[in-house]
């Protein structure tokens, strides 16, 4: 008989499918990865006023934000108030270069600071707090801090203690003790430590690999080196097409590694990205640790496109080297598009994804065309190779040079900046964007919302978590597949810049037990991280992955 009301029929059809779910779960296929989708775009704000040059997630939800000085006025007023700034044959600039953006409530408010910072680098303190060094003219030996606070009292620190040699197109990395080596630059082939120790305070040490890595000066290709953190505490620093193994306490290059296969360069202007795969802690055991590098451009690329006017193909490959292989060796894939300056971000499921940049030319002033809209989802641990790639549905905006990503704690990307003139320009080719947008992959999905877990708490002593030492998570969970897996991860909030994540890494800790406090409350005890080698001290978000859908992240200070 039909029905007489098939309103409420049709009200009442979600309900009756969820309870459904509830009652037979089995519906939901557990054999399976969750679904994918090609995520969703949004755009957050028009115009901040500032590109995002660079971008720096702190530990309170908000995003430090800040591009160069010597480009002339931005968008974006200083508050009442407040002096302009003035310097030597320059006009009076009243405008603000740097902002920080409130995740929360999708909000801004401009900062000042006094030295240029373009083309700079940084990273996070243990204490949570921003260490910022270089950039150019007169910022290129000056150090600056950023401390986070829950009010607008906190503004940009320019310290008097000041960089060895000047740092442009440097690399940052935080280190065990808790220190910052700071690595490279337009010709410098040295590194230094922030802090200084008090009897080597003014000290740089040389390092070979840094000058024998560079092109002749129009290409350079050894920019931005790729640094990562090793669990044994030793670096690899990737530049050009070249690694190695590097004791930064003996200042020893204990390994050279292949060279990367192919005829691409990886570095700046042939601006390719690099990712430390997730590192797997199981027991006191130190971590196998593979790194993987994407993209880039030919040989003689940035001549071609800077003098004249030829934009060649980007590079269309990755490889991957599992660093502490006795004898490691390169396995290349293809991407399914060439890429240049592509940003690549750990997501919270240990996939990767890679996000703008171009098709044809090189980093630099008007270098670049043919924009790629389309992030690519890449699967490290998926065993068949015509899934590992996946192309994921496209942004509006062309995101070219200087333009930025990184991963929030609620799993989105956050996405802007794209300015590749030497002055905002709004009406030229791939005009300055100021936007910032944000893309949700398909794990933010509604339909994957039943499996999602609600972290409640996170038991620890004395609310941070310790070497070796156990603490809990409890959560909520609608729906139980425990079966397809439980994780919880921690993921650094990495200083974004030039397609380069510094700091960025991703921990998946080892799970001792899961326990049923309820019906749909659950407490999954873990290990903490085995050393500072392989977790440095400091915040990470931690995320809940439940049956391949994690949940928001939360702050917790790893500590001595």
């Amino acid at each position: 008989m039909a029905s007489k009301n098939p309103s409420l029929f049709l009200f009442l059809l979600p309900v009756i499918i969820g309870l459904w779910s509830l009652i037979f779960p089995a519906c939901y296929s557990s054999s399976s990865s969750p679904p994918y989708d090609g995520g969703e775009w949004v755009l957050l704000q028009p115009s901040v006023g500032v590109s995002a040059m660079h971008m720096q997630l702190l530990k309170n939800n908000k995003v430090i934000i800040f591009d160069r000085m010597d480009m002339g006025p931005s968008n974006l007023s200083l508050p009442n108030g407040t002096a302009c700034v003035t310097k030597p044959k320059l006009p009076m600039d009243c405008t603000a270069h740097s902002l920080l953006y409130d995740v929360d409530s999708n909000s801004f408010r401009p900062l000042l600071f006094q030295t240029d910072t373009w083309c700079s680098s940084g990273s996070l303190d243990s204490n949570g707090a921003l260490i910022q060094t270089g950039g150019y003219d007169d910022g290129e030996r000056v150090i600056r801090t950023f401390t986070p606070c829950d009010d607008e009292s906190c503004n940009w620190n320019e310290l008097g203690v000041g960089l060895t040699v000047r740092r442009w197109y440097a690399t940052n990395q935080i280190l065990p003790d808790g220190r910052v080596i700071i690595i490279g630059g337009r010709r410098a082939y040295t590194y230094e430590f922030f802090p200084k120790s008090l009897n080597n305070a003014t000290s740089s040490y040389y390092m070979s690999f840094l000058k024998e890595t560079m092109d002749r000066y129009a290409d350079e290709n050894n920019l931005y080196p790729f640094v990562h953190l090793l669990p044994d505490g030793n670096l690899y620093i990737f530049a050009n097409k070249r690694s190695i193994l590097f004791d930064y306490n003996r200042n020893l290059v204990v390994k050279e590694f292949p060279v990367i296969p192919g005829d691409f360069k990886r570095n700046y202007p042939s601006t390719g990205s690099s990712v430390l795969l997730p590192l797997r802690l199981n027991g006191t055991e130190l971590p196998e640790a593979e790194v993987m590098v994407c993209g880039g451009a030919p040989n003689g690329a940035f001549n071609n496109s800077s003098y004249y006017r030829v934009f060649v193909s980007a590079a269309n490959t990755c490889g991957r080297l599992r660093v502490t292989d006795p004898n490691p060796q390169w396995v290349m894939e293809e991407m399914p598009m060439p890429r240049v300056m592509s940003d690549m971000l750990l997501l919270p499921t240990g996939e990767v994804i890679i996000i703008n940049g171009a098709m044809n030319g090189t980093a630099g002033w008007e270098d670049a065309v043919n924009p790629v809209f389309n992030p690519v989802l890449y699967r490290p641990n998926e065993p068949d190779p015509t899934r590992k790639f996946s192309v994921l549905n496209p942004s509006k905006i062309p995101r070219m040079y200087h333009s930025s990503a990184l991963l929030l704690p609620d799993g989105r990307i956050l996405v802007g900046g794209s300015n590749p003139h030497q002055r905002y320009n709004f009406t030229g080719t791939f005009p300055t964007d100021l936007s910032l947008e944000a893309y949700s992959p398909y794990y933010l999905n509604q339909t994957n919302s039943i499996m999602r877990p609600t972290i409640i708490t996170v038991e620890s002593k004395e609310g941070t978590v310790s070497y070796l030492e156990p603490f809990a998570v409890t959560l909520e969970l609608n729906l139980n597949r425990m079966e397809s897996g439980i994780s919880v991860v921690l993921i650094t909030p990495s200083f974004n810049t030039h397609s380069y994540a510094m700091n960025q890494r991703m921990l998946v800790l080892d799970v001792i037990e899961v326990l049923q406090l309820s019906t749909f409350a659950y407490k999954v005890t873990i290990n903490g991280p085995h050393t500072a080698t392989v977790a440095p001290p400091g915040y990470y978000m931690l995320f809940v992955v439940h049956a391949g859908i994690p949940s928001h992240g939360v702050w917790v200070q790893v500590v001595q």
